[in-house]
């Protein structure tokens, strides 16, 4: 059998005792905004040196099922190739001859920070019992891991979708800390649209049978496999454009298939695979949990609304969308910039719908380096 023929691991999180590649780690106590307190490890990453004032740091944050490992290939310990490989390195927009780049592992993640797949003090996994954390408790641990370098303050911090959440929740929150700012194709608050297309994602997740109410994670040949793989084929069609689809698949179908015969469209193949390369890497607790911090995202939340958030914020800014995003349409970066002072709003032109945060690299260097310039 090939390994995608394989049955899946109950979880494809990295948990303690596998290799931790390029992996460091940080610890602390975070008191989360219900009240409870996690301890906590975050994974991070980083490249390039801090300068002797440490005033060349730059904090990238991925999205939804990113990791620290923005650059590089797949190696031991690291499942996937970086995700910003085009951005990030020695003399890219992302320039780590000048510039000390931190990546951490969003709080809630499976990549090395704690989340559901890791050990609670007791020795098993938190499964069903990780408390829920919000964009704001996940930018409150990456402040340990700031304080923890040595890092008063950011040159820039960066991030696109849920990245760009925990990106302006620092420049809100942590506006002193922050010198300047991108958030890509990401939005001040969850839409009612965006939750609703989270909502049958997770549905489907706590629906498998393999589910046992997030603790499968030491059940032989456990875990939802099929709920996480069909949240995964809900979000990726939203993550792609209908012009893209259309252009790529059309209504041909997978070869040497007939779907009058059972067989599939050449467009539901390429979802299968997405969905199955998902059930290797990631895991399904931490799916459920950050899907559900990226909901309850609002930074306006006890800060008396979003237009009073926003104008906290004092980091030279860029918000950017992307012309053929279907999930975080135009208007919400447009929203971000219209409402901090002095901030560009930049239209990034692509077929390839929200994921062109990842691809349209050469867009993406072009805002960049006059914002670190």
């Amino acid at each position: 059998m090939t390994q995608e023929q394989d049955p899946p691991p109950a979880t494809g999180a990295w948990r303690e005792g596998d290799p931790p590649g390029r992996r460091r780690f940080v610890t602390g106590v975070q008191p989360l905004e219900t009240g409870r307190e996690l301890p906590f490890t975050l994974a991070y990453e980083t490249w390039g040196t801090l300068n002797p004032g440490a005033t060349n740091a730059i904090l990238v944050e991925h999205a939804l099922t990113g990791d620290s490992h923005a650059v590089g290939p797949a190696e031991e310990g690291h499942v996937s190739p970086g995700w910003w490989d085009g951005l990030i390195g020695p003399g890219k927009a992302i320039d780590t001859d000048a510039f000390f780049v931190v990546v951490p592992n969003v709080l809630g993640g499976c990549q090395g920070s704690t989340g559901p797949s890791s050990a609670h003090p007791d020795g098993k996994p938190w499964g069903g019992r990780f408390p829920a954390v919000t964009v704001r408790d996940q930018v409150a641990a990456e402040v340990v891991l700031a304080d923890a370098l040595g890092i008063g303050r950011w040159a820039a911090v960066l991030g696109g979708s849920m990245g760009g959440m925990r990106a302006l929740e620092w420049a809100v929150g942590e506006p002193e800390r922050v010198a300047a700012l991108l958030v890509l194709a990401s939005t001040a608050q969850a839409s009612a649209d965006q939750i609703a297309w989270a909502a049958p994602q997770l549905h489907a997740i706590r629906s498998d049978p393999g589910w046992h109410g997030g603790d499968y994670h030491d059940v032989p040949g456990g875990g939802p496999h099929a709920g996480l793989g069909v949240a995964r084929r809900i979000a990726h069609a939203t993550y792609r454009s209908e012009a893209e689809l259309a252009q790529r698949f059309g209504r041909r179908h997978q070869d040497g298939e007939d779907p009058l015969r059972g067989g599939r469209f050449a467009v539901e193949s390429y979802l299968d695979h997405h969905a199955g390369k998902l059930s290797r890497r990631f895991d399904a607790g931490s799916y459920v949990v950050l899907t559900e911090s990226m909901n309850t995202h609002d930074v306006g939340r006890g800060r008396g609304g979003v237009a009073n958030a926003l104008g906290r914020i004092t980091a030279r800014t860029v918000a950017a969308g992307v012309d053929s995003d279907r999930l975080y349409p135009l208007y919400q970066s447009q929203a971000i910039a219209d409402g901090v002072a002095r901030a560009e709003f930049a239209v990034i032109g692509s077929p390839y719908g929200h994921d062109s945060f990842l691809i349209e690299t050469e867009q993406i260097a072009r805002l960049v380096k006059p914002l670190l310039a």
